[in-house]
């Protein structure tokens, strides 16, 4: 046997000389190692040890039963999360959740020192009972490569419906998104035309301040669905959740390290917040200055260009690729829009992404286009500015403040409406500062709505907010590009909806307008899907996701 098997016998010995006792540490020999040394061999005490011998079992730290439980189903044997005490272990974390704490445990636990001679690999016991030993390195991978292997098996890698799932996500706010805008748009023309309340700024600041009422909505929604758990476990797994994702927005990474866990998200989504703000703040204000400088149809054509330029700063600040289909999507949606805004002798309606909406209702005596006015360029080129801003407003969301490609679309779902009320809580905290500069130089005077006009402006700002959480979470599931165009399909809803409410059967530039939108929408949706169901795989194999280590 080896040397280290005589010296343990040998601190055997001398540790109960003609006797056993129970205060010693337990010595586990292994086999065939029994031998009877001769008596002078244990003569000299200055020979013993002074340090634990490596095979005493009392140098083994006392585990407890809590921290090595396991569940065994009938599928497998499922680690339960570690956690200080027993009321933490309610937490009912996802897959994706448990996924992401197993790789912060991984990142912050010490490394392992093993020897590198090989001798790691042998087996203490002589096994005499066939089973198959590892004296190769091939029979059994390092300990280094399994632990790779494991953090990169998340669900969102291996499940081969990944994309369909989130497509399903994205197909349900797609049309709570529509509907929600349609609803706004009515409302919108009714209160500026109907009820004479023309307050942009107000209105303006009114609309995207309701956006701050998305994190508490949600947060009913998600309470009522964990309804079962307590709200200590609630809330902790609800901040564990901003919080992780936060930091892999930050770091654009799915699997935290030990340093990103650690850092503190809040001065970055802080930042990003604020500059987000202020470029959809600036669009959606050139739009109100434009209203009335320019005519409809120009409004509508110029401001729905902004899916174009969404493209062109997806391509320089996301890496796109120039792909002909999708360019060809895109042009078609605008041919679109510029059919049904100047196909029509009289004026439609259509709708802007911050409240406002343009046209008249069909029973007014004057709802005719707009003649031409001396500020028309001026107009135009204010409503230009406003379109290329909005196109780097969806694009910058995405950058900045959209988790990384592979996070599950719950996460993203939640993340996404919890940044709208970032950007609601900014609008009103700060933007309030231009309403009593508009007030005292006469150029907005403030006056808060009242009546049926109140009434409407909730439904309308209300509206507004539903629309643009799910607008939100369409961008983070899909592209801003697709949400871009997915947007104009509420043109040609409208138009529908008007059909219903007054019987005015649709034009043909509506009919044929709208046909151009829905057929872009649908080519583009198709071109998004395969584009990024190529790059799901592509992130499969550079993670080297192997079937067999599946279990």
């Amino acid at each position: 046997m080896t040397s280290d098997s005589q010296e343990a016998s040998s601190d055997s010995a001398k540790a109960s000389p003609g006797s056993e006792s129970t205060t010693n540490p337990t010595i586990f020999t292994p086999p065939e190692s029994e031998a009877t040394f001769p008596a002078s061999h244990l003569s000299e005490p200055s020979k013993r040890r002074t340090s634990p011998s490596p095979l005493r079992l009392s140098t083994v730290p006392n585990l407890s039963h809590a921290d090595l439980k396991t569940k065994v189903t009938g599928q497998g044997t499922q680690r339960t999360p570690l956690h200080s005490d027993t009321k933490d272990r309610d937490l009912d974390y996802s897959d994706d959740d448990l996924d992401l704490e197993l790789d912060e445990m991984a990142s912050s636990r010490p490394p392992m020192h093993r020897p590198t001679d090989g001798r790691s690999e042998q087996p203490l016991l002589k096994d005499k009972r066939g089973r198959p030993s590892y004296d190769s390195p091939s029979t059994r991978p390092p300990f280094a490569s399994r632990r790779s292997t494991f953090r990169s098996r998340s669900p969102e890698y291996v499940d081969p419906n990944a994309t369909r799932k989130k497509w399903t996500y994205a197909g349900f706010f797609l049309v709570l998104s529509l509907v929600s805008f349609v609803i706004q748009t009515e409302t919108a023309v009714y209160i500026q035309h109907t009820l004479k309340w023309k307050k942009a700024y107000c209105m303006l600041y009114l609309t995207h301040g309701s956006w701050s009422l998305l994190w508490p909505a949600q947060l009913l929604i998600l309470r009522i669905q964990k309804r079962k758990l307590s709200w200590k476990a609630f809330w902790r797994r609800h901040k564990y959740i901003l919080r992780t994702t936060a930091q892999m927005v930050k770091t654009q990474e799915l699997h935290l390290t030990s340093s990103t866990s650690h850092a503190s998200p809040i001065p970055y989504m802080l930042k990003t917040t604020a500059i987000v703000t202020t470029a959809l703040t600036v669009a959606g204000g050139s739009w109100y200055v434009a209203v009335d400088l320019t005519t409809p149809s120009d409004l509508t054509a110029i401001y729905n260009c902004s899916a174009f330029f969404a493209y062109v700063f997806s391509i320089l600040l996301l890496n796109d690729k120039l792909r002909a289909d999708k360019i060809f999507s895109v042009l078609l949606a605008i041919i679109g829009v510029l059919v049904v805004a100047y196909g029509d002798k009289e004026t439609t309606k259509h709708p802007g992404h911050s409240g406002g909406a343009v046209g008249k209702p069909h029973d007014s005596p004057d709802a005719s286009e707009a003649p031409d006015t001396p500020s028309r360029a001026l107009g135009n080129l204010v409503i230009g500015v406003g379109s290329v801003l909005y196109g780097l407003y969806e694009v910058l969301y995405k950058r900045q403040a959209c988790p990384p490609e592979g996070t599950s679309p719950g996460r993203g779902m939640i993340f996404a409406n919890t940044f709208g009320s970032l950007i609601g809580l900014f609008t009103l905290t700060v933007l309030w500062i231009p309403l009593p500069i508009l007030h005292f130089t006469g150029l907005e005077p403030f006056e808060l709505p009242r009546g049926q006009a109140a009434a409407l402006l909730a439904v309308s700002t209300l509206s507004n907010a539903i629309f643009s959480g799910s607008f939100l979470v369409l961008m983070s599931l899909t592209s801003p590009v697709l949400s871009s165009v997915a947007a104009l399909l509420t043109i040609f809803l409208v138009a529908i909806t008007d059909w219903f409410l007054t019987g005015k059967p649709l034009s043909g530039a509506a009919i044929a307008g709208g046909t151009l939108i829905i057929v872009a929408f649908l080519l583009l949706s198709w071109a998004t899907y395969r584009e990024m169901d190529q790059e799901r795989k592509e992130r499969e194999a550079e993670e080297g996701v192997d079937s067999s280590d599946e279990e």
